[in-house]
């Protein structure tokens, strides 16, 4: 289930390049902007927002264009050098060529971890598809981590099961500085009389026989009879279970394999 839906988020994030919408981001310090003025190549500008939110234009000085969207700094630029006399009907152009203020961190167990620009509406499936997917060790259920209003919330998005169904409530769309934290898979343990001891990934409602076909299978000395499994209890305190092929196995789980008696 992961490699296909790593393959889907691949393809969401083609879809997602195409169809970005720069002209609804809001500007702010940091970013590069490419300025134009239709018919008055003299007037082309590159330049950085200040930490004021100000670009400087020539003929205008510096102009406060922090928390519009490019479209509003180009109406407000339009509108400046018309009422300053400089130009009768000014067709201002404004190209993004860095976005540095609206970024989210995605973080964890994704194959390109990073800062990702958020031009436009970019939901949690977007961006972790700009990120590669969820790597072959990351968790189904992703952490977004928001601050509003001076408070910070967290939230578990399970991305899997979203996809599953179809419903896409929780694909939250994402603002500035929010971050995406994809944890480690959950793992079991297996040891004694099998092919392959060591941990591995636990997948949902795995059992104890695909617990043991995931560690190789039984060695020659190997027996099914007598399986355990050693678990900590909410106490942290270690139990010994002794369980069926048909069981569930749980995070951290060791299952112990026994050698025949004959």
């Amino acid at each position: 289930m992961m490699k296909k839906l790593m393959k889907w988020l691949a393809a969401l994030a083609l879809l997602s390049a195409v169809g970005s919408a720069a002209a609804d981001a809001v500007l702010g310090p940091g970013d590069v902007l490419k300025i134009t003025v239709y018919n008055n190549p003299d007037l082309t500008t590159e330049t950085r927002v200040s930490d004021a939110g100000t670009v400087t234009f020539p003929l205008l000085g510096p102009v406060e264009i922090g928390g519009l969207t490019s479209a509003g700094a180009e109406k407000k630029l339009g509108g400046l050098l018309e009422s300053g006399g400089f130009l009768r009907k000014a067709q201002v152009n404004i190209l993004i060529t860095q976005i540095q203020n609206q970024q989210v961190s995605v973080l964890g167990q994704v194959n390109r971890p990073g800062r990702y620009p958020i031009e436009g509406r970019r939901s949690v499936l977007d961006l972790l598809a700009l990120a590669g997917g969820i790597a072959p060790e990351g968790s189904d259920t992703v952490s977004l981590i928001r601050k509003r209003n001076g408070a910070t919330t967290k939230e578990s998005i399970d991305v899997v099961g979203m996809v599953r169904s179809g419903q896409l409530a929780n694909d939250f769309e994402l603002s500035a500085n929010d971050v995406l934290y994809v944890e480690r898979a959950p793992r079991f343990y297996i040891y004694g009389e099998v092919q392959r001891p060591g941990p591995f990934r636990l997948e949902r409602g795995m059992t104890v026989l695909q617990a043991l076909s995931t560690g190789g299978g039984l060695t020659a000395r190997g027996t099914e009879r007598g399986l355990i499994i050693k678990r900590r209890d909410a106490n942290g305190k270690q139990q010994v279970i002794d369980v069926k092929q048909d069981d569930l196995v749980q995070t951290d789980d060791v299952v112990y394999v026994k050698e025949s008696l004959f």
